[in-house]
């Protein structure tokens, strides 16, 4: 699939807005939102809006309950009939409030830190740049392009996950501001996929001088299970059992009556985490090693990973032809965490990793390349301009 023959004419538009990407990155990256205070989120939204307005969309934000909620944007003008595709992004960060003063926005040479830059308050100004270049190009996408924000994908996406599988159930083709692997800035074409369990045993509290046999330790029989939980990871295979927190006991001289242990795990494919899931859940079933325990255990693989579907490899194949059109060399990666990108796609072909280009996102040295920006923007752009690529689609 070719790509527009005007595709480089957007890379050379977008390099003479490096100055105005700056600037907005800025004004982007000095409003602090972390995922757990709400309230922060809302003056990056309303930038958003404010910028997607300018470019004539229609947009509506979409309250939340625990968190800061949505925003989901489309052409005000719009030809009936057409497909859509959505470019998805978040406006939520890991960083606390007053991580500015320990990080602030600066630009070094080639390099803007600070707290959110790379992730991903670089990729929301991308889009926008990318959508203001097609207008003003007057290059008018066979895909209509809308745009779907949220406030939590920090945290799982755990209000904004419905919408999300609601959109891209509709959608031609997902495209994920996720930042770009490594310094080099590979697209993330496939995702591991992961969930959270949390382990609970149940003894017998006893005096460990008066009375000990008559009690049955928690913390004994836990100890036990995380080692078979361990023996699960397979690195070479993909899959990966980390127990990550362990709680239990009151004193050093009681048995102890509780314990619990909270459990990562990640997964390549999704057999693997249906296996990784019946694998954990028939620990609770086994013979206890402390006579008088019981074994609960909660959670489950939640995020299936992003595999490499038939859908993704032609929406990969696709856009490396824009980039080379751009005279960018685009290589591919598998990212070890998830995103949105693993839930849309279940649903339509996927592609992650189209944000800023730099390194240290959730670190200290967190930075974005800007001289990259203009590619990056513009390789979102030739893509939002190819024709649905879907099997078996009518559209021309």
């Amino acid at each position: 699939m070719d790509p527009h023959p005007e595709t480089p004419r957007i890379l050379e538009w977008l390099a003479s807005r490096t100055p105005e990407m700056i600037r907005l990155l800025e004004e982007l990256t000095r409003l602090e939102s972390p995922s757990t205070v709400p309230e922060t989120q809302e003056p990056v939204f309303q930038v958003m809006v404010r910028e997607l307005e300018k470019l004539e969309f229609q947009v509506r934000r979409l309250s939340g309950g625990e968190t800061g909620g949505q925003l989901w944007a489309r052409p005000e003008r719009r030809v009936r009939g057409r497909p859509m595709q959505v470019i998805i992004g978040h406006v939520d960060t890991v960083w606390p409030v007053g991580t500015l003063e320990l990080m602030p926005v600066v630009r070094e040479g080639e390099r803007m830190r600070g707290p959110g830059v790379f992730d991903m308050k670089g990729g929301l100004v991308q889009s926008v740049f990318a959508l203001r270049a097609l207008r003003e190009l007057d290059l008018e996408p066979r895909v209509t392009p809308t745009v779907f924000l949220n406030s939590d994908e920090e945290i799982g996406s755990p209000e904004s996950e419905n919408r999300v599988r609601h959109i891209a159930r509709r959608a031609a083709r997902a495209l994920v501001l996720e930042p770009a692997l490594e310094p080099v800035g590979k697209l993330k074409t496939s995702r591991r996929g992961g969930g959270r369990f949390e382990i609970r045993v149940k003894g017998l509290s006893a005096h460990t001088g008066l009375a000990p046999g008559e009690g049955a330790s928690a913390i004994h029989e836990l100890s036990h299970l995380v080692q078979k939980l361990y023996t699960l990871s397979d690195p070479e295979r993909g899959v990966t059992v980390n127990v990550g927190e362990i709680r239990g006991g009151t004193r050093p001289n009681v048995v102890a009556a509780e314990a619990s242990a909270v459990v990562d795990v990640r997964v390549r494919t999704s057999e693997d985490g249906r296996w990784l899931e019946e694998q954990i859940r028939e620990l609770a079933a086994g013979i206890r090693v402390t006579p008088g325990t019981t074994v609960e255990i909660l959670g489950g693989v939640d995020r299936p990973p992003m595999e490499p579907t038939p859908g993704n490899r032609s929406l990969w194949a696709a856009s490396r032809a824009v980039g080379r059109c751009l005279g960018l060399e685009l290589d591919e990666g598998m990212s070890g965490g998830g995103s949105d990108g693993n839930t849309t796609s279940l649903f339509a072909p996927t592609l992650d990793g189209l944000g800023a280009v730099g390194d240290g996102a959730h670190a200290v040295h967190e930075y974005l390349d800007v001289t990259q920006m203009p590619e990056r923007a513009a390789l979102l752009a030739g893509i939002l301009l190819l024709p649905d690529l879907r099997v078996g689609s009518a559209t021309p």
